[in-house]
């Protein structure tokens, strides 16, 4: 019997818990390769200012490896007390990438704790380089192996269901469904974007605040270069992600998009308001680009949400998720190759406190649209936790305790969130970089 309450406590968690894991996921995803940039620069150039980059971000990264392991850790318990049918059905399918990734995370721990250990016991820097590949490794991988499991929620296959019963199961097709490509590839590429815009706001913001040490200097033309490249490549997963929900989940597209009647030539909706009667107010309309975005072709024809019965159609407020992820993406592209073309043709106004104070902000920018965009994918999956397969409320617990579950995670990411804040804080503010060269100098 399905408990109305304990499934929406159970939601809310699972939202909750996901949303504040997401941070300190993405940034140890992407952070790693940033080192192994930055260390690989100083030394091809024997440049001090990268090694020393490459130094204070592994300290600031392990802090946030730390959290992540304690969030990673409490969304594997939460699936066993949350949603035990869901994991009755599809536990023994998944059991393989969720054990991967877990042997990811501890090959990249070990050559971590290798790395930060042995800073100064190499005569060869490359050869203490060479111990940040694993970690790299092991960051990117784990995100592979969870996603491939978001990407099993999203289109279930490698099994056979006989008699309620799950037969014939094939867990290494199961993790190659047909979406695990375009949301690796997506998670992978956005993780390496916002890492790259999270360290560049850092930077930024040191120059706003009159820094004008040629560290800072380096750290933002390294970040936001790399981070050009990855948004661009954001982008262009994104278009092969429209392709496969149009084929895979077309109720999901139309929802996002607003588009409510099968046709063809559809037009992109961006922006607008949606009123009660599913009138569409305010929107900027963009003529046949949907058809080209779900096919490639300007004539093709879209479903519409007129195809689906209305308990299979997602929340429409996902369009809203969309705008906030697209927008977002866009602006970050074209700040950021303003400010690439700045540099090479010296225009003035990218070292003015006005465009500093953009990239301030690209950080916590790319971070909402990190946020929006998972919750595009998860609240657009409803109502199936397991889509075509199991609904959100068959999987989920029945237990009357989730309410207090909710009140004591809630907590526990707060502690967290404000602990790492004020260590990483901290941690700089007592050991500036003008101090740190001037010890590594004497």
């Amino acid at each position: 019997m399905i408990n109305e309450e304990a499934v929406h406590y159970s939601r809310i968690l699972t939202e909750v818990t996901l949303s504040f894991h997401i941070i300190y996921a993405t940034i140890g995803v992407g952070i790693p390769l940033f080192i192994m940039i930055a260390q690989w620069v100083g030394i091809r150039r024997n440049d001090e200012h990268y090694i020393l980059l490459a130094r204070r971000w592994t300290r600031g990264y392990a802090i946030t490896v730390a959290v992540g392991v304690v969030t990673g850790t409490a969304i594997g318990l939460l699936l066993s007390l949350l949603w035990p049918n869901f994991m009755e059905v599809a536990g023994h399918i998944i059991a393989l990438p969720l054990f991967m990734e877990t042997f990811a995370f501890f090959f990249e721990a070990i050559f971590l704790g290798i790395y930060l250990y042995t800073w100064d016991r190499f005569d060869n820097q490359f050869k203490h380089l060479l111990l940040l590949v694993p970690v790299a490794i092991g960051a990117a991988f784990s995100a592979v192996f969870i996603t491939t499991v978001n990407a099993f929620m999203n289109s279930p296959q490698g099994f056979e269901i006989l008699n309620n019963e799950l037969i014939n199961v094939n867990p290494i097709e199961a993790m190659f469904n047909p979406s695990m490509p375009t949301k690796v590839s997506h998670v992978v590429a956005t993780a390496f974007m916002t890492a790259a815009f999270i360290l560049a706001s850092i930077a930024a913001y040191r120059m706003v605040k009159g820094s004008k040490h040629i560290y800072h200097k380096k750290a933002l033309h390294l970040t936001v270069t790399v981070g050009l490249v990855f948004s661009i490549a954001s982008l262009i997963i994104g278009d092969f992600s429209g392709k496969y929900l149009a084929q895979y989940q077309p109720e999901k597209l139309a929802a996002a998009e607003w588009h409510f009647e099968t046709s063809e030539n559809a037009p992109l909706i961006l922006m607008g308001q949606l009123t009660d009667d599913n009138e569409v107010r305010y929107a900027l309309e963009i003529p046949s680009m949907l058809s080209i975005l779900a096919y490639g072709n300007p004539s093709a024809e879209v479903i519409g949400l007129d195809q689906f019965s209305e308990d299979e159609i997602p929340p429409l407020y996902i369009h809203y998720l969309f705008d906030i992820m697209v927008g977002i993406g866009t602006l970050l592209i074209i700040v950021a190759a303003i400010y690439w073309l700045g540099i090479r043709r010296r225009w003035k106004f990218i070292k003015s406190k006005a465009f500093l104070w953009l990239l301030v902000f690209s950080g916590p920018l790319c971070m909402i649209a990190i946020e929006s965009g998972w919750w595009l994918n998860e609240v657009g999956r409803q109502p199936w936790v397991l889509h075509g397969i199991m609904k959100t409320a068959e999987g989920a617990t029945s237990s009357n305790q989730v309410e207090l579950m909710l009140w004591l995670f809630t907590g526990l990411y707060v502690v967290l969130g404000i602990g790492s804040v004020i260590v990483l804080t901290r941690m700089f503010k007592k050991n500036p970089i003008e101090r740190e060269l001037a010890e590594r100098n004497q």
